[in-house]
């Protein structure tokens, strides 16, 4: 029976006195009293062109990143014959992009900036694509090298938003690739459709939710079963849709950006009373900092959301203009840069953009949507999921229940406190007050972020084993017949576990042959216990379980 061992205790190794587990409670959700979990429909769809023919071709075929002389010297022209119009005094970045400071950036862009050289950085890592729904689907893939025979390397995905790209995460994948604290990582990073070297959806209402239905066939077609989840912007709402799709799938959901629909009375009281009794509402002293004066924000908000209603309703229109202008793309893409980094910068003559930013790496990004043409279709993204009031949708009334963990960046632009987010994410382990950084934090910070989903995942990891653990002794208490291996001898004990009382500390004591005739054994979960082997099995008060 002992070959039976359960395949989820795979390559875990503790020691722990089953005289101390505690096995009863709220540590045991998948035992007793396990919420009721609620999932969104998963749907299907086709967003090639209709002259497209329908295939179930499953190839995943490497790709690289490519340019050439004509494409460099197109862009130089379109750069030589740009028109500016001359700042207003003393506006900085009050009234959008300093056209003084976007002659600068224009100039080093055509004169300084090496887009071979970029080509190169892009290609650093491994490029594949892969057909889903009519779609070739870009994605970069690689694992922590060098790891040992016999340690799990936990599978993430990182999705990013716009204006950014694949790009976002390239200062943030070698914290992530580096193997330390016991954790190594097979990184999947796609591009969403319609944003860079990803295919751009030929029918209508490509949004979120179908998004996250080809990322976890890409999951599923790269042959993973369980993941990690990490995403900011878009990339917040597609990665929520996907545990909210396939939860069994998703063994940990780690955000950068993150908010619950306002509305109820409990949240507006929360928001009236909050900056004078905060502890009254569950706020803390930085929730306050971040969330007033309530006036202030609101109008930043605003003043950092016209984007969106152009882009929610004629994305066509002013995209046509981004596409066919790199000056006006790079001023598009670039201000959002500024502003979403840091409020303040607006007040700066040059926008605050080198102040965190290797113009390299910005123009690098800019590059990727200029010279796969994806403004518009990204900015379509925008129209798909507002054409319709997008609270009413399913995901916006169905919570969240994987384990979730928050990075709360003190310039993202709005703050959702701890009391307000469990409203939908119904399991949080843990909940970070980013000392610094804004809405581009793996662009930004990239070594917090990593450090923070590192520490959330050591946090998921830990919970799952203990959780093991405790439903593995749960199972023995109904169990009378176990296998205990005794050094190289394999023994059968009939120990059952019991609980006592009010305390819920298991114990074993030898069972009589009624118990054992009377044993019922599961092989799916069955443990196998083993012991010193210098100890008898039937005279262990306290016995070491070693997994």
């Amino acid at each position: 029976m002992h070959a039976a061992v359960s395949s989820r205790l795979h390559n875990c190794r503790l020691n722990i006195s089953l005289a101390g587990l505690r096995c009863r409670g709220p540590v045991l959700p998948r035992l007793v009293g396990a919420r009721t979990v609620t999932t969104i429909p998963i749907g299907d769809g086709w967003w090639g062109s209709e002259r497209q023919q329908r295939s179930n071709d499953t190839e995943i075929y490497q790709f690289t990143v490519e340019t050439s002389d004509e494409e460099i010297k197109d862009l130089h022209q379109r750069l030589d014959r740009a028109r500016y119009t001359d700042a207003l005094v003393d506006s900085q970045f009050n009234y959008g992009f300093n056209s003084a400071y976007l002659q600068r950036i224009a100039s080093y862009w055509r004169n300084q900036f090496d887009w071979n050289g970029q080509v190169d950085v892009l290609n650093k890592y491994p490029h594949f694509k892969t057909r889903i729904e009519g779609l070739d689907v870009h994605f970069l893939h690689m694992s922590s090298p060098h790891v040992p025979d016999g340690q799990a390397v936990q599978p993430v995905m990182l999705v990013h938003g716009w204006p950014g790209s694949f790009f976002e995460f390239y200062k943030m994948l070698p914290f992530l690739l580096q193997r330390e604290d016991g954790l190594a990582f097979e990184v999947i990073c796609p591009s969403i459709p319609g944003f860079g070297y990803s295919d751009a959806p030929q029918q209508q209402g490509f949004d979120t939710l179908a998004a996250a239905r080809v990322f976890l066939k890409l999951m599923e077609r790269l042959g993973h079963s369980q993941f990690y989840l990490q995403g900011g912007d878009w990339g917040s709402i597609i990665t929520n849709n996907m545990a909210q799709m396939r939860p069994e799938c998703v063994k940990g959901l780690h955000l950068n950006m993150f908010n619950v629909p306002f509305g109820g009375p409990a949240m507006f009281l929360s928001l009236l009373l909050g900056s004078y009794l905060p502890s009254l509402v569950g706020f803390s002293k930085e929730d306050v900092k971040r969330l007033y004066p309530v006036e202030k924000n609101f109008h930043a908000l605003l003043r950092e959301t016209g984007y969106l209603h152009m882009q929610a309703t004629k994305p066509d229109t002013a995209g046509c203009g981004l596409n066919d202008s790199p000056v006006g793309l790079a001023a598009y893409i670039l201000e959002k840069f500024s502003a979403w980094t840091d409020s303040e910068n607006s007040n700066l003559e040059d926008g605050g953009l080198e102040r965190k930013y290797q113009l390299d790496d910005l123009l690098t990004n800019v590059m990727i949507y200029w010279t796969t043409g994806s403004i518009i279709p990204s900015m379509r993204f925008y129209r798909e999921n507002l054409k319709e009031n997008i609270l009413k949708r399913v995901d916006a009334r169905t919570g969240v229940y994987v384990p979730t963990g928050l990075a709360a960046f003190p310039e993202e632009l709005f703050h959702c406190p701890p009391p307000w987010a469990r409203r939908k994410y119904q399991n949080i382990l843990s909940y970070s007050f980013m000392p610094r950084g804004g809405h581009f934090a793996a662009f930004e910070e990239p070594q917090l972020l990593a450090d923070d989903f590192r520490k959330f995942v050591m946090a998921v990891e830990s919970k799952a084993k203990v959780l093991d653990l405790c439903e593995a002794a749960h199972f023995l208490s109904s169990i009378s017949v176990f296998t205990a291996r005794a050094g190289t001898s394999t023994v059968q004990a009939c120990v059952p576990l019991l609980c006592h009382g009010n305390t819920g500390r298991p114990s074993f004591r030898p069972a009589g042959k009624d118990t054992r005739r009377n044993a019922r054994l599961s092989f799916s979960r069955l443990l196998v216990f083993q012991f010193t082997p210098e100890r008898d099995v039937e005279k262990v008060e306290d016995p070491v379980l070693e997994l």
